[in-house]
């Protein structure tokens, strides 16, 4: 069975489909989700998918994704509970987990391989995030409402942990949430190609026929000026999931748009991690939002150059404790 987050990391991936179709020199392979640093033309407001009768495809994904998660669950797996005494760290291991997921890539720039095992540099978003949630054409008034409404929460926790400008706007929006169906690949495809004109083809592929294996994903996109500051990005949810699933996708895909983008197996508590134990962001994960956004760090530093800092972060936040 593939786990829950086994292709949530695809950023560097896409990342570098969506620079190849630009004029600029391709990213080193753990450079990250960047594209061209030319800020695109703003696209105009989404169409709403026109409502239609759930297909068979998207009802039989929809049974299949509920069968995952009721045996995640028997195992005791998807966690909501934040992380308890069962899970203890130290200033040691969020450290050491803080590096791995915010200086590594998942694979490899150039397709599924594994990543070279260097470590790259800092990335995160230089200014405001807005969240905006596009929904499909086969979506609820009651859901839309009620993952609206937890996106708004998460967005107001997120702006907390990190202490950077975090929030939702339906009319200025950088970082678009499209929770979407089976049913919705065509109005996918054109959406994303809306949000960023110069994508390349190859990625936008992904966008419009994601094996059901692949449950969400996200992908970021570097901002004017700066190859490792994020200015736009797009995460994309099969709204077929179950609610527990799709609120646990909201929650790693949002915060690893952020610039958490790897995952690691010896984070816990942690949904950066491929174990599936946690569902949503725990307190752990708070942590390395904090440490990720502490402006003694600086956007596209080296990992040598931030380790000191990282290991005093880390410190502060648990207490020397290892």
């Amino acid at each position: 069975m593939k786990k829950l987050r086994r292709i949530a990391s695809m950023t560097a991936l896409l990342g570098a489909f969506a620079l190849a179709g630009c004029d600029m020199p391709a990213p080193q392979i753990n450079s990250g989700p960047v594209v061209s640093p030319r800020p695109e033309v703003k696209p105009a407001r989404p169409v709403t998918p026109v409502p239609r009768p759930q297909s068979e495809a998207s009802k039989e994904l929809a049974s299949y994704y509920n069968r995952i998660q009721s045996d995640l669950l028997v195992q005791g797996l998807l966690r909501t509970d934040g992380g308890r005494p069962d899970t203890p760290y130290t200033d040691t291991m969020l450290a050491r987990n803080f590096e791995r997921i915010a200086f590594f890539d998942e694979y490899s720039g150039g397709g599924l391989g594994a990543a070279n095992g260097q470590a790259g540099r800092l990335k995160r978003w230089q200014g405001p995030v807005r969240f905006n949630v596009e929904f499909g054409s086969n979506i609820s008034a009651t859901k839309q409402e009620r993952y609206s409404a937890n996106v708004t929460r998460y967005a107001a926790r997120l702006a907390r942990s990190t202490g950077h400008p975090i929030g939702v706007s339906p009319t200025s929006a950088n970082f678009h949430v499209l929770v979407m169906s089976e049913d919705d690949r065509g109005y996918v495809q054109q959406r994303v190609r809306e949000l960023v004109p110069r994508i390349d083809p190859q990625a936008l592929r992904i966008f419009g026929n994601l094996p059901r294996s692949i449950h969400c994903l996200v992908v970021a996109f570097s901002g004017s000026g700066n190859s490792y500051g994020y200015g736009q990005a797009i995460a994309l949810i099969r709204a077929e999931h179950p609610d527990l699933m799709l609120r646990s996708c909201i929650h790693e895909e949002l915060a690893q748009g952020l610039g958490l983008a790897n995952d690691s197996p010896a984070a816990r508590p942690s949904i950066f991690n491929d174990d599936d134990e946690f569902a949503l962001l725990t307190t752990h994960d708070a942590h390395l939002l904090g440490m990720l956004y502490d402006p003694r760090l600086e956007t596209g530093m080296t990992l040598e150059a931030a380790r000191p800092i990282i290991r005093q972060m880390a410190t502060e936040r648990v207490g020397p404790r290892s």
